[in-house]
């Protein structure tokens, strides 16, 4: 418990005054810190990783910006939802592995579920709406073009975007992460953490770019069912996983207590599966609107095929009722 308490102060040194260090640590001889006291909440880290973040959001929200720019001035719009979309996704990893949220998670199971969720149902959706890949190919030079249409037709791609792994990825990660002993291990060694919440936020950018559908994926394109066959799956996945913490009788790491076990697993559950309602209902709605389109689109080409025959077809109003008229009788 020692060592893991040294590297809960190294992880932040520099950052956190001594009383807010004592006050991080106090959970080794008794309860966590309190959530909501002022010095947890004003905790940004300034550590080499969560600058390495910092800068990598802040040159991809610039690029982004710009190119959306250079679009617009060549006269082709291109949409500020996406643009807002995209900003918030950066928004959201930058509070994930940066903001208080971090340092919040060396102690508290409940600050870590938050940090879980932001890198996995928040962060990769928006990201995907703002389709970053279509503004590169729209925006960037031949060559570098050319690379990116190679990259996303490689073998590699095709496998790895491929359905069944990106989603045994997603899910079963959760399982081995949160019910092993992979969690309290990554904590003590924070370099593995780190590493950990990247590979989270790439599998759930995999998971969630063939759901929004917004970006060009050359080998394997998700019908609407499947998209929320996708999502669906989750949701009693998500609620074992829920429901195994909220039995434990153990902490889910050595540095967690079993009430914020408890709580983190309550938080887990309510938010993965709000998070999963919410996607389901712009693809059912986008589902609604691709079959409403389709219809509009046979009945035209009816329409046009009747128009091109002429003569040869006669409208049933104008047909003579086979029945017998009363001059008949």
């Amino acid at each position: 418990m020692t060592d893991v308490g040294s590297q809960v102060g190294s992880r932040y040194a520099g950052t956190v005054p001594l009383s807010a260090a004592v006050a991080g640590t106090a959970w080794l001889v008794g309860s966590p810190p309190a959530l909501a006291s002022h010095g947890t909440l004003t905790q940004w880290g300034f550590q080499p990783f969560a600058l390495v973040v910092l800068a990598s959001v802040v040159i991809a929200g610039a690029w982004y910006v710009q190119a959306a720019w250079a679009l617009s001035a060549k006269g082709r719009n291109w949409s500020n939802r996406r643009t807002l979309a995209f900003i918030c996704g950066l928004i959201g990893v930058d509070l994930a592995l940066q903001s208080p949220v971090a340092a919040l998670s060396m102690a508290h199971f409940e600050a870590h579920v938050v940090q879980h969720l932001l890198l996995m149902v928040v962060a990769p959706p928006l990201l995907a709406l703002g389709a970053p890949m279509t503004l590169a190919l729209q925006t960037s030079s031949r060559r570098t073009k050319v690379r990116l249409l190679r990259i996303l037709n490689s073998r590699a791609f095709r496998w790895s975007s491929h359905p069944a792994p990106t989603w045994g990825m997603y899910y079963i990660a959760m399982f081995a992460f949160f019910l092993t002993s992979a969690l309290g291990v990554a904590m003590e060694h924070m370099w593995l953490m780190d590493v950990v919440n990247v590979a989270f936020l790439v599998a759930s950018a995999h998971f969630w770019w063939p759901i929004v559908g917004l970006d060009p994926i050359p080998h394997w394109r998700m019908g609407h069912g499947t998209k929320m066959a996708a999502l669906l799956i989750g949701v009693p996945l998500e609620s074992f996983l829920a429901l195994a913490l909220l039995t434990s009788t153990r902490s889910v790491a050595p540095m967690y207590t079993v009430d914020g076990t408890h709580a983190g697993a309550a938080i887990l559950w309510i938010g993965a599966e709000a998070f999963t309602v919410l996607a389901l209902i712009p693809v059912f709605i986008q589902w609604l609107r691709t079959e409403d389109r389709k219809t509009a689109r046979l009945d035209a080409e009816l329409d046009r095929s009747y128009l091109e025959a002429g003569s040869v077809l006669t409208p049933v109003a104008n047909q003579t009722s086979p029945r017998t008229t009363p001059s008949q009788t």
